[in-house]
């Protein structure tokens, strides 16, 4: 099939049409365009402005405020100058249930120490599985989950029938004697069982906390083993490259190795678990969730309670020591997640939003938390590369996927085998494709335009863990431009600091911070009393009046943000501060590289940037082809960039969230040890970075 002409944006279609009548100064401007790096891909149309969620929020703020209410162009700055207000009224808007006095939105026990001590809502209490599950008493028929696996199974599940799950699981954890604040951890992957569960344990007031089956049993242990918990919940086995992967012995390892824990109940998933093989496999009481009484009616019971009761423990990467436990809570989590889907990725109840992501990252739970619009979730378990690379879009056009989120390694994968969606599937329903996980390049950008989808809105964003969001997004009333995160979040006083703290004009690098409390900020750290913990990871350097994020950013003339790569990873040659990701995206751009690494080694007479490369198959790091990396990046960054070593590896290593730890890396061809390395879902990948007789 010959591949469609892609489409370009109004601007580019009517310069394209006069192309042939243009005078020189007009083709000129063409082509100024057209090698404008921060160009403007996608616009939304006034139709779309006025129909969005953003449109419906303002005219919301119109009828309580009045003149004195923020147009939609100036709602992010209204949401900074008065964020108390913000946050109450859209607390109202999104028809979240709460019992209480909202009027009371921030406190803290003095100004200096704001950010740290934030309270938000002290009198507003709720239940976070109550409002997840709200649209099962208003629309029970209507499906809330689509699930499809690898090895093509397919399940969907209405909302009623979701709760019904739950409640099934609400009965097996009453069993095993779950109370307010104990913690239920989850050996599961991707499937609808884990939000059943999660569900059932958040309705109780217990706090959950999950990982996916790929994790090894020391690295599992190295994180629930820190939460001291009662119940474990683990499935048979999960699915990935075509094969069936037993996850009951490692489960077995996990609940032996973690003395707190009590019950197990296991999840039939690849193998069909029944109660003998259960109970041979565990000496403490389990049971078998696929035996276990199945309720055609009954009544979740919902605890209300306080707006920063404990909800969610998510942990950091792990590769620079023990993972640190992070504690969200359920108001936080819960105003602060409604606020990305239903204003800055505009769902409602009409959407299917899919993300790819596993029960490990951040993004499975702010996935969960998305049908709480009424939006269908759609859920994958395994190789998101399955089909030749087409698996996922296979789902996407299914489905009818209005949104499709998924990481922005993902698309450079996919754009490095060739798939081109636009020419093999039907993605005529798709409007946003969200991006996230690490940096998405100009090149990606385009590639999307060009091979995916030609008129969809592309939404990088960049948050994470820490503040399970995200700090600067997407806007579907303001253009896409290449390169650049459309706009800072709502609510959240984002800025970029130089060294001594001071804020930078745009175009200029710095960190990344926050200056004042936002919701979503995590309760406290798990077994970290003093607090010492949570302090010295956000607010060591700045202050305690500023959240250091750890990413290297610029804010833009258009309002939009640039992410650069996270700080500690900045290579300093000759004093000048480069991000990683401008060496590494020239050198992918070389077609005999799949991917790329830069690091900085630090000398007698200073600093210098290592480049480390995987080679296409077949190809070989010959003179030149480090000539042309070379060239590429002194053309296409400068001379500054330009690596001094050039080396060849057969993999990076990755966490695994798939996310490229720069730090492993320096630690390996330092000879320092690399802390935790089972955080890294390919450690053997260490040895070829160490004892490299290049950098000697």
């Amino acid at each position: 099939m010959e591949e469609p002409r892609p489409e370009k944006s109004a601007s580019h279609v009517t310069l394209r049409k006069n192309f042939l009548t243009m005078t020189r100064e007009c083709r000129q401007e063409y082509a100024d365009v057209m090698q404008d790096p921060r160009r403007i891909l996608w616009e939304p149309t006034p139709e779309q402005v006025a129909q969005s969620n953003i449109a419906a929020f303002v005219r919301f703020l119109v009828e309580r405020y009045g003149n004195d209410a923020p147009s939609i162009e100036r709602l992010y700055e209204w949401s900074i100058e008065k964020p108390e207000e913000f946050w109450r009224s859209f607390l109202r808007f999104s028809n979240i249930f709460y019992v209480g006095d909202d009027r009371r939105a921030l406190t803290y026990a003095s100004p200096a120490q704001r950010m740290i001590d934030a309270r938000w809502f002290p009198d507003v209490r709720l239940n976070f599985a109550e409002n997840i599950l709200r649209h099962a008493e208003e629309t029970p028929e209507r499906e809330a989950i689509a699930f499809f696996s690898e090895d093509g199974r397919e399940r969907h599940i209405t909302f009623g029938e979701l709760k019904r799950e739950a409640i099934r699981f609400s009965r097996l954890i009453d069993d095993c004697g779950v109370q307010q604040g104990d913690r239920v951890v989850a050996y599961m992957p991707n499937i609808p069982e884990t939000i059943s569960a999660m569900l059932a344990t958040t309705a109780r007031g217990a706090i959950w906390s999950s990982i996916s089956p790929e994790f090894g049993a020391d690295t599992v242990v190295d994180r629930f083993g820190q939460l001291a918990p009662k119940v474990l919940i683990a499935a048979d086995g999960h699915l990935y490259r075509g094969k069936a992967h037993d996850a009951l012995p490692k489960a077995q390892e996990i609940r032996q190795r973690i003395p707190s824990i009590e019950h197990t109940i296991v999840v039939p998933y690849v193998q069909g678990v029944t109660p003998s093989v259960v109970e041979g496999q565990y000496s403490v009481s389990c049971f078998d969730y696929a035996q276990h009484d199945t309720l055609e009616s009954g009544v979740l019971s919902y605890d209300r309670l306080p707006f920063n009761h404990p909800l969610f423990i998510l942990f950091s990467s792990g590769t620079e020591g023990k993972p640190k436990c992070v504690v969200h809570g359920s108001g936080g989590t819960l105003l602060n997640q409604l606020k990305q889907h239903m204003l800055h990725a505009d769902l409602t109840e009409r959407d299917t939003f899919f993300f790819h992501t596993t029960t490990s990252w951040m993004m499975w739970n702010s996935l969960a938390c998305a049908l709480g619009t009424g939006a269908k979730v759609v859920l994958y378990d395994g190789d998101p590369l399955a089909r030749d690379g087409r698996v996922l879009f296979d789902v996407a056009e299914k489905e009818r996927m209005t949104v499709f989120g998924t990481s922005a390694r993902y698309l450079a994968s996919i754009e490095k085998i060739g798939l081109r969606p636009r020419a093999t599937h039907d993605l005529s329903a798709l409007r946003t494709i969200l991006s996230t996980g690490s940096t998405l390049y100009g090149s990606q950008f385009d590639y999307v335009y060009e091979h995916v989808h030609p008129t969809v809105q592309l939404t990088s964003t960049s948050g994470g863990t820490d503040i399970l969001g995200a700090f600067a997004t997407g806007d579907p009333t303001k253009p896409v431009r290449r390169e650049e995160l459309q706009t800072r979040s709502f609510g959240c006083a984002v800025d970029v600091f130089d060294e001594e703290g001071r804020p930078l004009p745009p175009g200029a690098k710095g960190e990344l911070v926050c200056t004042a409390p936002f919701p979503s900020q995590p309760v406290r750290f798990w077994n970290d009393p003093d607090d010492e913990k949570r302090i010295k990871a956000y607010f060591a350097k700045y202050g305690p009046a500023v959240w250091r994020h750890g990413d290297e950013a610029e804010r833009t003339p258009s309002g939009g943000i640039i992410i650069h790569g996270r700080s500690d990873d900045t290579l300093k040659p000759g004093g000048v501060r480069i991000g990683p990701a401008e060496v590494t995206v020239q050198a992918e751009k070389i077609l005999e590289v799949l991917e790329a690494a830069a690091v900085g080694h630090r000398m007698a007479d200073g600093e210098r940037v290592i480049l480390f490369i995987v080679l296409r198959e077949g190809r070989e790091l010959t003179e030149d082809v480090q000539h042309r990396i070379r060239a590429q990046i002194r053309s296409g960054a400068s001379p500054h960039h330009v690596p001094a070593v050039i080396c060849a590896v057969p993999a990076l290593p990755r966490t695994h969230n798939g996310k490229l730890s720069l730090s492993a890396i320096r630690n390996a061809i330092c000879g320092s040890e690399v802390k935790n390395a089972d955080a890294l879902a390919n450690p053997e990948s260490l040895a070829y970075f160490r004892d490299r007789p290049e950098l000697q």
